[in-house]
């Protein structure tokens, strides 16, 4: 199944569905079954040991007694989720059914999918003051019940949201699937930090483990794994499944199932773009797992097997078991599955080879070949920045020239206007003194006239 000397890892659809062909997808966390499918086959190890004892009258053991305690356990935990939802052993009837309940079922019928904020609204109003009441009932007890069994809480949280879906039984089903999926993000938003990674559990240290098992996995290359990858001469500024890596590092950050899922779905759908621009033709199955596993050995998920546990445990049954979503979680629990068994065979290497590059004595030489066209393309990247900014530089300093060149034109203008003002002033000062000059010399010789005409007549 893991390898495959021609495509290095190859699995076939019927190898993802449940075990028990059920028609749902199977889950390696759940040894190959679904959800409901495991949950049906598990067993308290105190009731296996039972069963297996010979009994004294020499007839085989059978699972009567298992079945029948098994039963009235679970109707005891039912009953008691449904006393803190209902605040009775049983749900409402039909009849009870009453104005208020009718125009709040009217409320939910109009709820727009995805709309979270709305489904508030509608919860915070007083005709679905009942469930309002019961979700904070219940999350309050879980609250002070946080130290049980991490599987116990995971049991009362799935009841939970049975008990819940009953109160919706009268709408069609993708209708009830969205109300859950509200429901779901209420609830586990505020269990959150009670449940996720809990004390009962070895999540933390799986978690490490895994991180240490990626980060000795760091020289596997995408040639290794067969990973449709861009010709080396196709011109390529980056990786083209860095969307994707950003994509699975982003679900730690969420609270939801739902949203890390949906993390999941965001990752998975990158990669099919990332494959259709790589490859001529259209992405398969085969090469969209390779392609998952290189992405999650490079983005090494924070707290990943912590995650999906978390996904497992209290997130909504149909979201891991059917659709677009159930399929992108079950090609991730195969690409931690196949991180974790890894060897030389799956990598088309030798044991001594593997076992060299697990230790470091060996580096690959496509990996080297990486590392060095790493290396060009920083520096080259380096001196790209610098060219631009000198270009910056010499853009800036012809904007200061051409704006001095301007001041300069601007100032020799205005002395040109003002000296051409000054020159007018002085012409016509100096006309004015001329004009002046003239008129007092005719005015003296007419005098001079006047004083000479006298002396002529006395003469006479």
């Amino acid at each position: 199944m893991w390898t495959d000397k021609q495509r290095g890892l190859r699995v076939s659809q019927e190898e993802l569905l449940c075990k028990n062909a059920c028609g749902y997808y199977g889950n390696p966390a759940w040894k190959g079954f679904c959800s409901k499918c495991w949950r049906e086959r598990s067993r308290p190890p105190g009731s296996q040991r039972q069963d297996t004892r010979p009994s004294s009258d020499g007839v085989p053991p059978t699972f009567s007694k298992f079945e029948e305690k098994k039963n009235i356990e679970k109707g005891r935990r039912i009953s008691t989720v449904r006393r803190l939802f209902w605040g009775s052993s049983s749900p409402p009837k039909p009849q009870e059914a009453s104005e208020s309940h009718t125009k709040m079922l009217k409320a939910y019928e109009s709820l727009e999918p995805g709309d979270f904020t709305g489904f508030l609204k509608i919860l915070r109003s007083p005709p679905s003051q009942r469930l309002q009441s019961r979700c904070t009932a219940f999350l309050n007890t879980m609250e002070a019940y946080h130290n049980l069994q991490i599987q116990k809480q995971s049991d009362l949280v799935q009841d939970f949201y049975q008990s819940f879906a009953e109160y919706f039984r009268s709408f069609p089903e993708t209708r009830v699937t969205q109300i859950m999926e509200h429901v779901e993000k209420l609830i586990m938003t505020r269990l959150h930090k009670w449940v996720f990674c809990h004390d009962s559990c070895d999540d933390e240290q799986k978690d490490l483990a895994l991180q240490r098992r990626i980060r000795s996995l760091n020289w596997v290359t995408p040639q290794m794994l067969s990973v449709p990858f861009p010709d080396e001469d196709t011109p390529v500024t980056g990786d083209p499944f860095l969307p994707a890596i950003t994509a699975i590092i982003e679900m730690d950050a969420k609270r939801a199932p739902q949203d890390k899922l949906a993390c999941v779905s965001k990752c998975s759908q990158h990669i099919f773009e990332a494959l259709s621009t790589s490859n001529n033709e259209p992405a398969n199955a085969d090469d969209f797992l390779t392609s998952l596993v290189y992405v999650v050995l490079k983005a090494n998920p924070p707290r990943l097997h912590s995650n999906m546990q978390y996904m497992i445990r209290f997130g909504l049954p149909h979201s891991l078991m059917a659709g677009e979503s159930g399929y992108y979680f079950t090609n991730l629990s195969c690409a931690v599955a196949f991180i974790e068994k890894l060897d030389g065979p799956a990598l088309n290497l030798s044991p001594e080879q593997f076992d060299g590059y697990m230790r470091g004595q060996r580096a690959p030489a496509a990996l080297r070949r990486q590392q060095k066209a790493n290396a060009t393309q920083k520096l080259l990247e380096e001196l790209q920045g610098r060219q631009e900014k000198l270009h910056q530089g010499v853009d800036a300093l012809n904007m200061q020239l051409q704006k001095w060149v301007q001041v300069v034109d601007s100032q020799l203008d205005e002395a040109t206007s003002q000296f051409d003002k000054v020159q007018k002033e002085i012409t016509s000062q100096a006309e004015a003194s001329e004009v002046v000059t003239s008129s007092a010399e005719d005015g003296f010789q007419q005098r001079e006239e006047e004083e000479q005409q006298p002396e002529s007549e006395e003469t006479v």
